[in-house]
């Protein structure tokens, strides 16, 4: 298929909201002259991307099983929007498969958001945030429950307040999956995926491609096994070590430790339980994704077009170009691009217009989407 321009798969009122609330989406995406494709955009984007200053507030929250996770807040006291914190809209980010708060494109959101007035948390994989591994318990796309610990904690802190949750690869296929997993009782008004797989088999398929392998898959292999090294205390009570650290591919990884952690009979089962495609009719809060046709995380084949036709609340928008977590823009993409702009446009949306956004995306019940305060 050939997308000459960002192609926007949504309902038709979804549809009108966003071109409405969010310019951008109108706009045709030009890549980097030479930086065209989706390979080199992802690479240059890891080495070229500027990263914004960020002061952030860290705190360690216990979990039920003995463990901690790591939050990093910017809290953005200095708002004019939303002087009062109690009603500041918070923003929920969740990094990709090896990130953490640290990653340009988080900074880069929090700077979106930060100019809007709200604050932000970035949730920290455990393992992943500079924290101890306190139990033998890390993460994966398909385990909710850290993420639900988490709403719980921020709507605690701040009831009156509304949040929304923003995921970036592996985030966007966690976030994807609560939300399918939690329906009505999410706790969030909206949500915002970029650059997720939809489909956990055929994307790593995809990044076995011998290119593919050489360029991305062997280097994030790297780094999970890296990880697994610096807990190995604690982890080598329920797994072989060695063996997880002779893993060569994600997919090796994940058969060798992932699945057995978290109690899959195979790597398959994993892969068809962490896959949002499969359960995204389950959702019922707005929800924007963003993917590149050119993605070699995240092949164009396995993005589920005919499922979010016939969702009220979902969209997708496509573009030819952008890479994985790239879309750069202009000669020198160091700052703001096109991925930029499109979350800082809908978190917006989704915050200043609750009754428009629920209204077209059909959302009716109010455990959904909370009416912003402020």
């Amino acid at each position: 298929t050939c997308i000459l321009t960002p192609a926007l798969v949504s309902g038709q009122a979804f549809g009108a909201f966003l071109y409405k609330h969010c310019p951008v989406v109108a706009e045709r995406f030009s890549p980097t002259p030479w930086c065209w494709g989706g390979r080199l955009q992802t690479l240059v984007c890891a080495v070229l991307k500027s990263r914004p200053a960020v002061t952030y507030r860290n705190e360690l929250i216990p979990t039920v099983d003995g463990g901690q996770i790591s939050l990093d807040w910017m809290d953005n006291q200095d708002s004019a929007t939303y002087p009062d914190s109690s009603t500041r809209p918070t923003v929920l980010i969740l990094p990709g498969l090896t990130g953490n708060s640290k990653q340009s494109y988080v900074l880069h959101a929090l700077n979106q958001a930060r100019r809007r007035g709200y604050r932000c948390v970035v949730f920290n994989n455990r393992g992943l945030g500079g924290e101890e591994l306190l139990t033998p318990v890390t993460y994966c796309a398909a385990n909710t429950s850290d993420l639900e610990h988490v709403v719980q904690h921020i709507k605690g802190l701040y009831p009156s307040a509304p949040v929304l949750g923003a995921g970036v690869s592996l985030g966007g296929m966690l976030l994807l999956n609560y939300l399918a997993r939690k329906r009505t009782d999410s706790g969030m008004v909206a949500g915002i995926t970029i650059s997720a797989p939809w489909n956990a088999l055929k994307s790593a398929a995809s990044m076995e491609e011998p290119l593919n392998w050489l360029l991305f898959n062997r280097y994030l292999t790297a780094g999970l096994c890296s990880a697994v090294t610096r807990h190995r205390k604690v982890l080598e009570k329920v797994v072989d070590i060695d063996h997880v650290l002779k893993a060569q591919t994600i997919r090796e990884f994940d058969e060798r430790f992932t699945s057995l952690l978290f109690g899959y009979k195979s790597c398959s089962d994993y892969y068809f339980d962490a896959s949002p495609d499969n359960k995204l009719h389950n959702t019922t809060v707005p929800i924007l994704c963003l993917n590149a046709a050119d993605d070699p995380f995240s092949p164009q084949h396995a993005f589920p077009l005919t499922t979010i036709q016939s969702l009220p609340n979902v969209a997708l928008l496509l573009t030819a170009h952008g890479g994985h977590i790239a879309f750069l823009q202009g000669l020198f993409p160091r700052g703001e691009s096109y991925m930029e702009r499109l979350f800082g446009q809908f978190v917006q949306a989704a915050f200043e217009h609750p009754k428009d956004i629920r209204k077209a995306c059909g959302v009716t019940d109010e455990h959904a989407s909370p009416p912003s305060v402020g």
